[in-house]
């Protein structure tokens, strides 16, 4: 059972340098890209983004939850926040509305595990309910990222996901709901289709996995 994990490497903050080369080539694969300073600033700057009323789902995401987005949203009152909702419904005689609800919202709003200075996003769940609306359900898809998960290239991102995220997703949920975790499917995101439906939110800060 792992219960903590030392610090490595890939929680430490890239440099502005860094950040703007991964910007650089998100934003030539199509992606819109804003570097902000620190987690309040995307705080305001997700309620911004989204219009009152959208129906919006959040992935589980520590980014989210650590800065109060996943708070302001689906506790807020102000959108039609779609994981309230599906929490609410039987998983058994309602899970088809379950899985169309998050897999086509208006909104997503989540993190990813790794973004690289090529300009791809990556994601690792266990579960997969928030990859397709992250692949393109979703009208639009906003990421909030910290400073940390940016690497330089495909090959170190999954290492990241095998090697720091995983060991600390793996103690949340073995704390959380006594089992553990496991990579069980992997998202790469390497343009995006339409522009102006991928929003990353890059931060100056390290925050979450």
């Amino acid at each position: 059972m792992i219960t903590s994990v030392p610090q490595t490497p890939f929680a430490d903050a890239a440099s502005g340098q860094r950040l703007e080369r991964a910007a650089a080539a998100l934003t030539a694969h199509g992606f819109t890209v804003e570097i902000l300073d620190d987690a309040a600033a995307a705080r305001t700057r997700v309620r911004e983004l989204i219009p009152d009323g959208a129906a919006v789902f959040t992935g589980a995401s520590e980014t989210l939850s650590l800065s109060g987005i996943d708070e302001d949203i689906n506790a807020g009152g102000r959108y039609a926040a779609v994981k309230p909702r599906t929490l609410a419904m039987d998983r058994t005689a309602d899970a088809d509305d379950i899985r169309r609800l998050r897999a086509c919202p208006d909104v997503v709003v989540g993190s990813v595990h790794a973004v690289t200075e090529t300009g791809s996003l990556v994601v690792a769940s266990g579960s997969g309910s928030q990859l397709p609306a992250y692949a393109g359900g979703a009208a639009r898809a906003i990421w909030v990222v910290g400073a940390q998960k940016v690497v330089p290239d495909l090959g170190v991102a999954l290492r990241r996901v095998d090697e720091h995220c995983l060991p600390l997703e793996n103690a949340r949920a073995l704390e959380a709901y006594g089992r553990p975790s496991a990579v069980n499917r992997l998202l790469v995101l390497n343009a995006e289709h339409e522009p102006g439906r991928g929003t990353v939110l890059l931060l100056r800060e390290a925050i979450g996995f």
